[in-house]
């Protein structure tokens, strides 16, 4: 009882102290520009931490973690993939993109384009990308309270993901970027540092030898050498070796296509503070990667069998804090108890600072894209504007609560992917064509973003993700559907492959089969502001 209760204590200093910063940045929020954009006055530095903490989610955590300790080195290529992103994302889009808008993805798209369907295009797409990173973080949220406050069955599990739910659209509505800004920098700090203490203690059990580590790791896994080597779990057939080239083209290519992402080089005051909160992103990412490495096959190294039964489970979501527990002294004991409730808690803290920063960008996507733009032809009062943003944020939570349930079982590192996916294939062709096609157009925008969309979704909804899939070994079902429902006619689990092609393809058929004159002006007009900022916190409505 009483390692019960210092986990619980823990657990709800952190999130206390989210509150804290959530009511102290609410004070400091006056106006469209604090509550969208932060005032536009965090440094490369701040910025850069908030990044860090906006990407470096449960999915990268627990997921790719958990990945490790099941697949081994397959599953260390999520690691690979989500930092090689990041060179894609400062060279084409970090401060183009940040010079060239305001608020939104959208407001770069339209501001060479026809408002009304571009905007509402990019709003969708924008709301879809999020939804199905929200549902990643939901899921694990649920793993990890159940698993630290000991709660056990599915009403409870249910209970914490609706209570996440209800907490993230709290900083939202109360704190907006400034508030979501600065629980992502303390997020960064904490994740950073528990992970490094459980990387010390991990590796301090095999003498700081990492040879002796991976070693260690393979002849626990029951699988030997194979375990270090590629092909363990995309290797096995043709269609799985297709899959993971898919899987690489949409983490490589997603994160310059990912609205929470994209909206953070709008806090900056300048291009060269955008540039450099992406190079000390990628610095700290950078860093952070190479420690789930050690988690990863750390676990499969310490963990015993039962706890690896839990981890597969749960998907390989509860690898790190069953780690952490076992490097503390093993379960019952207090250092045990001290290092599952700082790792699970620091992990929390993850989870609302990302679900905070995914339901902002929505929810300003809604208000700022779609109901001032679209609805109300720009003509809202920036109080209209946010009270109808803190609307959206409460819708977008709730929609994320209802479809986190069911998706329980899947690994959350892989469900990020999916939304990876879904923005390469329907944001990042639009962005690239806008900014270094002259002749691309309304058409070609919108051809790109609902192609993209429907294609990578569609394809999810007819892949065995939905359906279809069983355990080779127990005969488990795996697939969010029934057993007895099988629509997988699609053999691959992530679109990218076809779906981003298509997404450029899309883009560049509307453009030329379109009669609407290229706006010249408006294109070197952008192009000029792309490249020095000129203009940059102008309204772009045109």
């Amino acid at each position: 009882m009483s390692t019960q209760v210092l986990t619980t204590t823990l657990f709800l200093a952190v999130v206390a102290l989210t509150i804290g910063i959530t009511f102290w940045a609410s004070r400091q929020t006056s106006g469209a520009a604090d509550y969208y954009a932060g005032g536009r006055n965090f440094s490369g530095f701040q910025n850069g931490l908030a990044i860090g903490g906006d990407y470096m989610s449960a999915a990268s955590f627990l997921g790719i973690s958990g990945a490790i300790a099941l697949s081994g080195y397959d599953g260390f290529l999520y690691s690979i993939g989500f930092l090689v992103a990041w060179l894609v994302a400062l060279l084409l889009v970090a401060e183009v993109l940040r010079n060239s808008g305001r608020y939104t993805m959208a407001d770069q798209l339209a501001y060479r384009m026809k408002q009304r369907p571009v905007r509402t295009a990019a709003a969708t797409s924008t709301v879809v990308v999020s939804i199905f990173y929200l549902l990643a973080q939901m899921v694990g949220a649920g793993a990890l309270v159940s698993l630290l406050l000991g709660i056990d069955g599915q009403f409870a599990t249910n209970v914490t993901i609706f209570a996440v739910g209800v907490l993230m659209v709290f900083y939202v509505t109360v704190g907006g970027m400034k508030g979501t800004t600065w629980v992502q920098i303390v997020k960064a700090v904490l994740l950073m540092a528990g992970s490094a203490l459980i990387v010390v203690l991990v590796l301090a059990q095999f003498s700081f030898n990492l040879s002796d580590l991976l070693g260690t790791a393979a002849s626990n896994s029951g699988k030997g050498s194979a375990f270090l080597e590629p092909g363990l779990k995309y290797g096995v057939s043709t269609t799985s070796k297709i899959d993971f080239l898919s899987l690489g083209l949409a983490l490589v290519l997603g994160t310059a296509g990912l609205p929470h992402i994209l909206i953070r080089f709008y806090t900056t005051p300048t291009s060269r503070d955008a540039r450099k909160s992406v190079l000390w992103a990628i610095g700290l990412i950078g860093v952070f990667y190479l420690f789930t490495l050690v988690l990863g096959f750390g676990a499969a190294a310490l963990l015993g069998d039962s706890d690896m039964e839990r981890v597969t489970a749960s998907g390989g979501n509860l690898a790190s804090p069953l780690l952490a527990e076992t490097v503390g002294g093993g379960s019952g004991s207090t250092g045990g108890a001290i290092l599952l409730a700082v790792i699970a808690a620091v992990a929390f803290a993850t989870i609302l600072a990302v679900v905070a920063g995914l339901t902002l960008t929505s929810s300003v996507s809604v208000a700022h894209d779609l109901y001032n733009s679209v609805w109300r032809k720009g003509k809202a009062t920036e109080k209209e504007e946010l009270k109808v943003a803190r609307i959206a944020a409460g819708a977008i939570g709730l929609v994320a609560i209802i479809l986190a349930i069911p998706a329980q079982k899947l690994n959350i590192a892989f469900l990020v992917a999916l939304a990876f996916a879904i923005a390469a294939s329907a944001n990042l062709p639009a962005i690239v064509y806008n900014m270094f096609w002259r002749r691309f157009n309304t058409r070609g925008a919108v051809w790109s973003i609902y192609g993209g969309l429907i294609s990578s979704v569609g394809l999810v909804i007819f892949s065995p993700i939905m359906s279809g899939k069983t355990d080779a070994a127990t005969g488990a079902n795996l697939s969010l559907l029934p057993a007895s429902i099988d629509i997988s006619w699609f053999p691959l689990e992530n679109p990218g492959i076809v779906s981003i092609p298509l997404g450029f393809l899309l883009g560049y058929l509307g453009s030329v089969t379109s009669k609407e004159p290229a706006a010249e002006d408006r294109y070197t007009e952008l192009e000029v502001r792309a490249l020095t900022g000129a203009g940059a916190e102008a309204s772009v409505q045109h």
